[in-house]
């Protein structure tokens, strides 16, 4: 049997059922869960009804697959949930450029979530944050009760932190319930564990509880991905460079970082919804980790080694599982997650945060070289032509004749399409 790879040169250009086929079989897939792939309403409306309140139907988005990722050494084909023209393409491309140096190296810390608990009204707060401190075995003891399965797994509460922090209201001391999640995204057991602790806060320092909630500023539940991309791969060192000073203005200004960043989370957010995870979650955590000193900063750092090679790093909190919540009951977030491959959420974690810096490596070589613009605009072709009315092959052909044109609009496509049913020709 021939070894598993994602590199599969052209996959962009197979027919879909071809593409189907091949991920069928990386992944093992039932003949039922391909089904689930090609179907329209994948999530059923009893299943969705269950999931939140009020539904009245469901809505799809496009499941693509990046190819080509090679990460610590495992080839994964990464399910992307994404409505953005060029995100799947741009993904595959870059790990084809990072393969060339070796891949990606990608390594998750514990899944360590933070449940805060705001106590306010206390007449020495340093002394309240020694009183807490000192009762530190009983609130772990009285936050592990609530969850005894989590901590047979070796999960559970396992340290505390305190902070006085100072408000417009007054000083509040702030207990960090540090909760060692395992596989989970986290959230339901460290509220739970949050809020049976805070009675027992109130009666050993005298003051109120308020808040007592998950932080999604997840900082101690990090992702660090690393990637050296030999200059003749991107093209040579002049692009080398030019990814950089790009980079560099991303350093400098918050405005590009900004930006800068969403490149990156449009890697992330679209694996993070393809296998059911919460994507606000991530986002909130990795946009508050970049202004974590006070000014917004990049979450990647590129940089030209003595080789004149391209290296790129990126560190940011991921805070996804793979059990609980839709990554059990949605049925495509079941598949997407065997597609991958991942056994943990630390694994998944790690997948993520190579496509983040794989996404982030693609955008900033087209901006540093052809553009954003080029390679976002064909794709985008495609979009106005179905807007304008072009059905089957006449998608594609008033497509080509767009870009061939150099003038992609709407107005164009309607133009075009309308002089290709009356037969009348094209100029050149």
């Amino acid at each position: 049997m021939a070894e598993k790879t994602s590199r599969i040169p052209g996959f962009y250009k197979l027919p879909l059922e071809e593409r189907i086929r091949i991920v069928k079989e990386f992944a093992n897939l039932t003949n039922e869960e391909v089904e689930l792939l090609k179907r329209v309403g994948a999530l059923d409306l009893r299943t969705a009804d269950i999931m939140i309140e009020n539904v009245v139907g469901t809505f799809p988005l496009p499941l693509g697959i990046a190819v080509n990722f090679l990460i610590n050494g495992k080839d994964y084909l990464v399910p992307m949930a994404i409505e953005e023209s060029s995100v799947v393409a741009a993904a595959s491309h870059a790990a084809k450029l990072c393969r060339a140096g070796g891949g990606i190296r990608s390594v998750a810390t514990e899944s360590i979530m933070i449940g805060q608990i705001q106590l306010t009204r206390v007449a020495d707060p340093y002394g309240a944050k020694m009183r807490i401190l000192e009762h530190k075995d009983e609130i772990l003891r009285i936050a592990n009760e609530q969850d005894p399965i989590l901590v047979k797994l070796g999960g559970g509460a396992k340290d505390l932190e305190v902070r006085v922090i100072h408000s417009r209201y007054g000083p509040m001391v702030i207990t960090h319930l540090l909760v060692d999640v395992k596989d989970a995204m986290g959230a339901n057991a460290v509220n739970t564990m949050a809020e049976a602790v805070a009675p027992y806060i109130e009666e050993i320092t005298g003051g109120k509880v308020y808040l007592r909630i998950i932080s999604n500023l997840a900082d101690k539940r990090l992702v660090r991905a690393h990637c050296v991309v030999p200059k003749d791969a991107l093209g040579g060192e002049e692009v080398v460079d030019g990814i950089v000073l790009a980079w560099a203005f991303a350093d400098a200004d918050p405005y590009r970082a900004a930006t800068h960043n969403k490149g990156i989370m449009n890697g992330v957010d679209a694996v993070v919804i393809a296998t059911g995870n919460d994507w606000r979650a991530v986002e909130a955590g990795a946009h508050s980790y970049a202004a974590r000193w006070g000014v917004y900063k990049p979450l990647s750092v590129w940089e030209k080694n003595e080789n004149g090679d391209l290296v790129g790093t990126l560190e940011m909190p991921i805070q996804v599982g793979i059990v609980g919540g839709a990554t059990k009951v949605h049925p495509l977030a079941r598949v997407c997650l065997k597609i991958l491959g991942v056994k943990t959420a630390k694994e998944l974690a790690e997948v993520i945060g190579a496509v983040g810096l794989a996404q982030n490596l693609a955008a900033l070589r087209a901006l540093a070289t052809e553009g954003i613009q080029k390679g976002h605009m064909k794709l985008h072709a495609r979009n106005l032509a179905v807007m304008a009315g072009a059905t089957g092959n006449l998608i594609d052909k008033v497509a080509e004749i767009m870009i061939k044109k150099g003038k992609i609009t709407f107005h164009f496509a309607q133009e075009i399409l309308e002089k290709l049913k009356r037969g009348e020709p094209i100029e050149e």
